[in-house]
């Protein structure tokens, strides 16, 4: 059975974070479910990309989500050609305690500075990628967010959302609820998209710049991050207001 006792550099151990309060995969376990070798993952640990594990019964490391969505973030900073070094620049700057769904959030932000990514993969492959075995249920979810559509007997999985969609299976919403909030994001974010080339079109005119393809790369991620970033505040605002008067 392989074992982890040391954290990043040799230091000592220390619990995961909020997302990880059950961390009940072993190195190999967690390997598998990554894609990836028990040796990446330990040298991602010693580079200080992944947090230590747990410490459990007979000095077992145990992981858990947080640690999956890590390596999923780390997976498409290299899909985009990003070297380790800027890998190690990139996950510095960003807090220390993010949980999960936020690490999601942040792999589905780099994941749109790509052409979409749709992939026609079989039932076992989509599995797989998600990390679990998937019901129909789960099936006809991933549908309605419009990450996996069914093709045949295959499935067509937009790979960027992939991971949000499999977050959504453990939130408690109809699958009617999900289909509409997908169609407000879907009218909202489209508006801001509009309104937003229109201000860079003008941009770009009054300063003759004859580049606008090169531009465009440029300001793609800020704008998404910044898009991002202004809605995670004001949906807090909304749940908080709404909280409070509950």
């Amino acid at each position: 059975m392989t074992t982890d006792t040391e954290g990043p550099r040799g230091g000592a151990a220390a619990a995961p974070g909020p997302d990880s309060e059950e961390p009940a995969l072993t190195v190999d376990e967690l390997a598998a479910r990554a894609g990836v070798t028990v040796r990446t993952v330990r040298f991602y640990g010693t580079r200080g990309l992944l947090p230590p594990p747990a410490i459990g019964p007979r000095r077992v490391g145990r992981y858990g989500r947080e640690h999956l969505a890590r390596l999923a973030l780390i997976e498409e900073l290299q899909r985009q050609g990003m070297t380790l070094a800027a890998i190690e620049r990139y996950l510095s700057r960003l807090p220390a305690d993010l949980s999960a769904r936020e690490l999601s959030l942040q792999r589905a932000v780099v994941a749109s500075w790509a052409p979409d990514a749709v992939e026609t993969v079989s039932r076992a492959e989509l599995e797989r990628r998600a990390g679990r075995a998937l019901s129909d249920e789960d099936v006809r979810r991933l549908s309605a967010v419009g990450v996996a559509e069914p093709d045949g007997d295959a499935f067509r999985v937009d790979t960027g959302l992939l991971r949000l969609g499999v977050e959504l299976l453990d939130v408690p919403l109809a699958e009617e609820t999900v289909r509409e909030a997908r169609a407000v994001l879907v009218e909202h974010s489209r508006a801001a998209a509009r309104a937003l080339s229109g201000l860079l079109r003008d941009a770009v005119a009054e300063r003759g710049t004859r580049d606008a393809r090169s531009l465009s790369a440029h300001m793609h991620p800020l704008v998404v991050q910044a898009l991002l970033t202004s809605f995670q505040r004001s949906l807090r605002e909304e749940l908080r207001e709404w909280i409070d008067e509950g």
